[in-house]
């Protein structure tokens, strides 16, 4: 009985030390941004959590040596974004797609996390634009005059499809990313 006992915690030991074969890499980064307007001032709460994790596997093993060489293998990078609103609201963005965006005659536009999407900021003494995100991974775009279907191509550009029920078409806009 003392020997099946022994060779049944040898087993888990075993196995506890073989199954942690990964190199994990957690950060975190909080910023505070105050917000003073006609309503008051506002304090928005961004909090970007990085995991990075690497599985450890070996080169191949040369006789008569003691210390294995590690193999380099690709890092996968988890990134969350969790917005606290001034009101006290949650809520969680995969990609932050904050920054500056160029848009037609090279007017250069500031994209902006908010309680509910994104802001387009283009003149600081308009009312911004406003990018609400959809169930199917797009955005509705509104502004003063129009609403549109808007979303993020592969390079992180914004494109805004507006369609035009006067005469039946569909214009497209392309901000360009500026990368800082």
């Amino acid at each position: 009985m003392k020997f099946i006992s022994f060779t049944l915690l040898s087993f888990l030991f075993t196995i506890a030390s073989v199954a942690q074969n990964k190199n994990v890499l957690k950060t975190s980064e909080t910023t505070t941004t105050t917000i003073k307007d006609s309503d008051g001032e506002k304090k928005i709460v961004k909090k970007e959590d990085t995991q990075e994790i690497q599985k450890i596997e070996l080169k191949d093993e040369k006789p008569n040596t003691l210390n294995i060489e590690m193999k380099e293998t690709p890092v996968e990078v988890i990134k969350t974004t969790q917005i606290t609103n001034a009101d006290g609201t949650t809520r969680t963005v995969d990609v932050d797609r904050s920054g500056y965006y160029q848009g037609e005659n090279n007017t250069k536009y500031k994209i902006a996390l908010d309680s509910q999407g994104y802001t387009l900021i283009y003149d600081a003494n308009k009312k911004p634009d406003l990018l609400r995100k959809t169930s199917i991974n797009t955005y509705i775009y509104r502004n003063k005059n129009t609403t549109a279907i808007s979303y993020f191509d592969t390079d992180g550009n914004l494109v805004i499809e507006t369609y035009n029920d006067k005469n039946d078409t569909v214009t497209t806009q392309k901000y360009l990313k500026i990368k800082e």
